[in-house]
């Protein structure tokens, strides 16, 4: 049953203030084919045939086949302690705890969860997590913008595709200026900031799946007064140096491999952590440690300005929600495997990838061997990735993350491993790569 509030003689007055005759006039700069289109949406279905149709999407999915898709999403062990907990009914339904009173669950996994991700990156301060790593880089470097009072953002080409995108979407609204930094091979050059570079953005390991040199770039943004964003992997910290103790300012990233299934489209979330000296310009919710009353231990959202609520552009951020649920995965997920659990995950998973890079260049194929990786890297290949990604599907391999064109390598793709991949798995993709000609004599070293 349709509920509209406004009568015919609202609308009526409603419109004459507006000075137009009809609602339609209200959309007139909109183009007429974009107003009324014809909308192909098949007939209904009774309940027995709907539920048919979702099993026939669903057997579509693949998910057993092997997988070596990463590109900024991977899948890993998540125990079965994750789901149960985290998909609770008290959890599930929870929204804004603004009332700390009837919040006190969701308050303490949350803090929980800033503490886990202040632990991972040797940073002080973290937020209640964001909507995902791409508008954390993009709040990252708007926060940089307004503490330093300067208006350029440097950015190495490293740093995900997708999140550059979002960055400029961001900063097209602002006039800020963004700067890109090419990268030298496989990794960012060291570079000296200008003086009007507000945050200089490297990602660690960069989107081609290399190891980058945080402490020289982190050490010459010092320097130059700007400041420095690490975009990371989270789980890589559980055997990589964190961010805070190379001299990075600020620490974003997608946290889906803390704990999340490898969903299309997601949800994921994003994470923020700053040091102390950026406490008031960070976005976001932020959960403090208190005592209530009688002195017993509590929780409360703290040092979050309203003003990002009601005052729209001049908020230092529109983001009044975030993520919390699948942040709150990846609190029972870390809590579930522990700081050992979590370096044994991404121990395995830096001794599997270079089992597949070992079996790879064994078998003749092209693989860039210039620099450090840590589960994931880059395959030249002599066919369109497009292409070749479909040849792999119909081995049944799960395998090939186009390299885009801007990153000037031609045919590349990009293959990863984890702890979940088996020895078997990547004998047949091997074996794939040998079967489709995609070997090129046995040369080692990208780029001969």
């Amino acid at each position: 049953m349709e509920y509209v509030p406004h009568t015919d003689d609202d609308i009526a007055k409603a419109l004459l203030a507006i000075g137009v005759e009809r609602i339609e006039d209200l959309f007139a700069d909109l183009p007429e084919e974009l107003r009324n289109p014809v909308l192909d949406i098949p007939a209904g279905m009774d309940e027995v045939e709907l539920l048919d149709h979702l099993r026939h999407l669903a057997a579509k999915n693949d998910v057993a086949s092997p997988s070596f898709l990463g590109g900024g999403v991977r899948s890993h062990f998540i125990p079965s302690v994750t789901p149960h907990l985290a998909l609770q009914g008290e959890f599930v339904t929870a929204y804004t705890p603004y009332q700390p009173e009837v919040s006190q669950g969701i308050l303490q996994a949350t803090f929980e969860y800033q503490t886990m991700m202040s632990e991972l990156t040797g940073l002080p301060v973290s937020n209640a997590s964001m909507y995902d790593g791409a508008t954390a880089v993009a709040e990252a470097a708007l926060l940089a913008l307004r503490h330093t009072k300067r208006s350029t953002v440097v950015v190495s080409r490293g740093v995900h595709p997708e999140s550059r995108q979002v960055l400029e979407t961001y900063l097209s609204a602002l006039g800020a200026e963004s700067q890109i930094v090419d990268l030298e091979g496989l990794t960012t050059p060291e570079f000296r900031p200008t003086d009007d570079t507000a945050c200089v953005i490297v990602q660690q390991p960069n989107f081609l799946g290399y190891l980058e040199a945080m402490p020289a770039l982190a050490a010459a943004t010092s320097a130059a007064g700007a400041l420095f964003i690490a975009v990371v992997d989270p789980l890589s910290l559980a055997v990589l140096t964190p961010p805070g103790a190379y001299g990075a300012h600020i620490a974003v990233g997608e946290g889906q491999v803390l704990g999340n299934p490898v969903s299309f489209g997601g949800p994921h979330f994003g994470f923020m952590v700053v040091d102390n000296s950026l406490l008031r310009q960070m976005p976001g919710r932020l959960v403090g440690q208190t005592t209530d009353l009688d002195g017993r231990r509590a929780f409360t959202l703290t040092l979050q300005a309203r003003e990002q609520h009601i005052r729209r552009s001049k908020a230092k951020s529109n983001i009044c929600t975030n993520h919390q649920l699948t942040a709150l995965m990846a609190t029972v997920n870390m809590a579930a495997l522990g700081p050992t659990g979590l370096a044994q995950i991404a121990t395995a998973s830096v001794h599997k990838s270079h089992e597949l890079a070992s079996a790879l260049r064994a078998a003749g194929a092209e693989v860039a061997m210039e620099a450090t990786f840590f589960n994931e890297f880059m395959v030249r290949i002599t066919r369109p990735p497009e292409e070749f990604r479909r040849d792999l599907a119909a081995c049944g391999l799960r395998a090939g993350v186009p390299v885009p064109s801007e990153f000037g390598v031609g045919s590349a793709i990009l293959l990863a491993a984890t702890e979940l991949t088996k020895t078997a798995d990547i004998e047949a993709l091997a074996a794939a790569f040998t079967d489709l000609g995609e070997v090129v004599g046995g040369r080692e070293v990208f780029g001969d």
